[in-house]
């Protein structure tokens, strides 16, 4: 006999697999469909770069210099997305936030001679930078410009960029939309024809707070919840997608 409970997760589940599915069917009959773009934006970590395992070391060494219980992994990829200063700050937690610039001097040393030492590729990044090796693209991340060039590098996907935009680079950040206006103006798009690629809600909330197109990756380090919520243009649960939906 079913109980309530049991009746309302299977509904549960049979409604997300549904979405699943019609996200997938709306992926896959995009190469009928396929929308012009000359400007190509992507995001950084959770989307071009696997990079979740080298920042959950960087902060564990980082707490346990200071003496501070370690974090499990889950949570530390919840704090990623909102730049260094934010990461720290929700790492150390409310109790030890006078350590807070002692630790990012800390996090900042260790991440900066450990951060290849897991970092990998996303699946497919490659094959679809490659595709668009002819595109005008940039990074646009909120992790510092010095580690977002010091991967890229590492990774030899730097020379696909125009430009590398990092936390650092401009006096804001995601999901600012000043960001996006020097972007159009300094290369001369339109809108219509711009695209963010990302897997956080900092890239959904910059494309709709400045009119370009988004396209929200579901595994990369964002909460698929939270990005399903928030209505992007496009999604996809694999990059090689992207190839499907742009020319």
């Amino acid at each position: 006999m079913f109980t309530n409970i049991g009746h309302e997760h299977s509904q549960t589940v049979f409604m997300e697999t549904n979405l699943c599915l019609s996200l997938h069917f709306a992926i896959y009959i995009a190469g009928d469909m396929m929308k012009k773009v000359d400007l190509m934006i992507f995001d950084f970590d959770g989307t071009l770069v696997s990079s979740s395992a080298d920042l959950v070391q960087a902060i564990n060494f980082t707490l346990n210099s200071l003496d501070l219980k370690q974090r499990p992994e889950e949570e530390i990829i919840s704090f990623v997305g909102d730049g260094i200063n934010h990461l720290i700050e929700k790492a150390l937690g409310h109790d030890h936030i006078k350590y807070r610039e002692r630790a990012i001097w800390i996090f900042s040393d260790y991440y900066s001679e450990h951060l290849l030492d897991n970092t990998r590729l996303c699946p497919h990044a490659q094959d679809v930078l490659k595709n668009f090796k002819d595109k005008l693209k940039v990074i646009l991340t909120n992790k510092r410009f010095k580690f977002t060039l010091a991967i890229t590098q590492g990774l030899n996907i730097v020379d696909y960029f125009a430009e590398i935009i990092g936390a650092d680079s401009m006096p804001f950040r995601k999901p600012d939309r000043r960001l996006i206006d020097y972007l159009l103006n300094k290369y001369g798009t339109a809108k219509e024809r711009t695209v963010i690629i990302g897997d956080g809600i900092n890239d959904i909330a910059i494309a709709k707070n400045s009119g370009i197109m988004s396209c929200a990756y579901l595994n990369g380090l964002g909460n698929r919840q939270d990005l399903l919520s928030l209505k992007a243009d496009y999604y996809c649960d694999d990059l090689s997608a992207i190839n499907l939906l742009f020319y």
